[in-house]
């Protein structure tokens, strides 16, 4: 089976492709730069605005499947280019689906779609259904939905096989840029000496967060057995308090610290509390959730630990664009 991966040089895009592989899968993945170290069998640079080299490089691997991961996956990024967010997400979206219409055999595109669609949830909504209004706080929410509502239409209009995945907040070991990510390091800069022993931290909301390897798990199945033109919700199935999180970090720290709040970490835009209702999702799917939390933590600590001892040339920055749809 041939697997395309756009945004495959994001954090998402290198736990799918190890997974694709082990599958028995020949993976290709595209993406703006190449990343470090890269589980699939090729790689090539595309930027999903660039439709002439995009569809050239799907009209000759003709992939059996496409994940399509590729976009500017981070809120504050968003407000600060949202004409950058909108081209890359739902141009990039359109892009992909006008190459895949000149195919003979149509793949199956199961396109990272994202919790920030749905926006500000009251609490006697939670948690949220996919039937559930899309009112989304910042540019990158609003190109989630297009990107989503894209998809339906391709699939209303040409019958492209496509699966529409509402990812919840996950995370994960080499995750740039959310909460989980930002903590951790910080947490390991103290036991490095690098920062003052005090965890600055900024709004204590609550998140179902989910690893890396579980949703990879997930999206790889919506391929075989969720119903194709439909959308889901896929995230954990617990929500945690960013205080627990901020606990757990504390409990593996090898330095004591203090944790103080930062009104410079404060977002204005940030949703209380984001959680899904992933029921539809496993029905279909008979997904669960298989790493815990805690073994979360201890992989991005130690991930860390190892990174903030290698030279500094080691550590990406995080970047604007080819990442997947992962709000923090």
């Amino acid at each position: 089976m041939k697997i395309m991966i756009t945004g495959a040089a994001g954090f998402i895009g290198g736990f799918l492709a190890k997974h694709s592989v082990e599958a028995g899968g020949t993976v290709l993945g595209i993406g703006l730069n190449e990343p470090e170290t890269w589980a699939g069998n090729s790689f090539e640079r595309c930027d999903v605005r660039d439709a002439g080299r995009l569809s050239q490089l799907i009209s000759t691997f003709r992939p059996d499947r496409i994940f399509h991961l590729a976009a500017q996956s981070y809120p504050t990024v968003s407000l600060e280019r949202p004409l950058e967010t909108i081209e890359s997400n739902v141009g990039g979206t359109v892009n992909l689906f006008e190459a895949v219409r000149k195919l003979e055999t149509l793949p199956v595109v199961v396109v990272a779609c994202s919790s920030a669609e749905y926006g500000p949830v009251e609490a006697a909504n939670l948690p949220v259904r996919e039937d559930h209004p899309l009112r989304p706080l910042h540019p990158y929410g609003v190109s989630k939905v297009g990107q989503d509502l894209l998809a339906a239409q391709y699939f209303a209009n040409y019958k492209i096989p496509c699966v529409r995945i509402r990812i919840f907040n996950t995370t994960g070991p080499g995750k740039l840029g959310d909460v989980c990510s930002d903590l951790a390091r910080r947490a390991v800069e103290i036991e490095l000496g690098l920062r003052p022993p005090t965890l600055m931290v900024g709004n204590l909301t609550k998140r179902a967060i989910v690893d890396a390897r579980d949703l990879v798990r997930g999206l790889w199945m919506s391929a075989d057995h969720c119903e194709l033109g439909d959308v889901y919700n896929l995230g954990a199935t617990q929500v945690y308090p960013i205080q627990e999180v901020i606990e757990g970090i504390q409990a593996k720290t090898k330095v004591a610290f203090s944790i103080q709040s930062d009104p410079a970490l404060v977002r204005g835009c940030d949703e209380p509390v984001i959680a899904g209702d992933i029921a539809k999702f496993q029905r279909c799917t008979g997904w669960a959730p298989q790493v815990s939390l805690n073994t979360t933590l201890q992989d991005m600590l130690d991930w860390w630990r190892s990174k903030l001892s290698a030279p500094k040339s080691s550590i990406r920055p995080v970047p604007s664009a080819d990442l997947t749809a992962v709000p923090a």
